[in-house]
Order: C-alpha cells, then structure tokens, then sequence
C-alpha cells in the first residue's frame, strides 16, 4: 500500500472512531436536576432554610407552625442509584434531636425535632460531602454553617 493510500486509511479510520465517541459520549451540557422539598416532613411543614451539599444535594430545614416542630430532609440531586447519606436535627436547649443514616436513592429523613422558639443545628450529608448548621433559625442570632467534603 502507498502512502497516500495509507493516509486516507487512517484518516477513514480516525472519522469513524470520532463519528462513534460523538454518538455514544454524553451530551455536553446535560445538567442534573436540582433537588426540591416536596413536603416530604408532611402537611404544614415550610422550608424555612436550606444549604447545598456540594453539588450532589440541598439538605432542608422546615418548620410547622401548628405544633412548633422542625423537620429535616436531604435530598439528591441524582437519584438513579443508592448513595450513603444522613439528615441531622437537634435543638441545643431541649436535648431533643434525632438523625437517619443510610443508603437511599433519593432522600434521608425526615427527622423531627421540637424547636418552638430555639435555636436549631441540623445537617445532611450525601457520600463524601457534608453540610452542618448550627445556632440556626433563632432571631437575631447569627448561624454557622461548616461544609465539608473528603
């Protein structure tokens, strides 16, 4: 075989193999849906905070006026497998709290907590990112919001 002949060869072959990665790679582009509450905590909760867990999630924090409890939810952003994951509530002053860890597709939680009045910490965590609030959602008091990710 010639050289020129050797070249269109390679080039038929160099089209074809990129024709073949246009056709199979994934669109540029194509973003992951946020996660949304959708009154996971129930009838009556409110989102009254919320924060991103990097960009795998938004962890939740609600509240039902009614009875004075607080709900925390985490929700995926991606929820077509199972992904470690926690939702995290206490209220310093009560020593009332609760969590749920484990291995979900879409949401950990909900979790509850009364909190009427008081200061709240919550958190929520997907895989190696993690987000933790604290002195959170008690009038004029700032709150410290710590995120992490290993």
């Amino acid at each position: 075989m010639n050289i020129s002949r050797r070249l269109t060869a390679g080039a038929a072959v160099l089209a074809t193999t990129a024709a073949l990665a246009a056709f199979s790679a994934p669109q540029a582009g194509a973003a992951t849906a946020a996660a949304t509450y959708n009154g996971e905590c129930g009838s009556g909760y409110t989102v009254v905070n919320s924060a991103p867990i990097g960009s795998q999630g938004t962890v939740f924090l609600t509240y039902k006026s009614a009875n004075g409890y607080n709900c925390v939810v985490t929700k995926k952003n991606n929820t077509s497998t199972r992904t470690d994951m926690f939702a995290y509530l206490y209220v310093p002053e009560s020593g009332e709290g609760n969590s749920d860890w484990g291995s979900y597709y879409s949401y950990a939680g909900p979790v509850y907590a009364y909190g009427k009045g008081m200061c709240i910490d919550w958190g929520g965590g997907i895989t190696n990112q993690e987000t933790w609030t604290f002195g959170s959602n008690c009038g004029s008091l700032k709150e410290h919001r710590v995120t992490k990710g290993w």
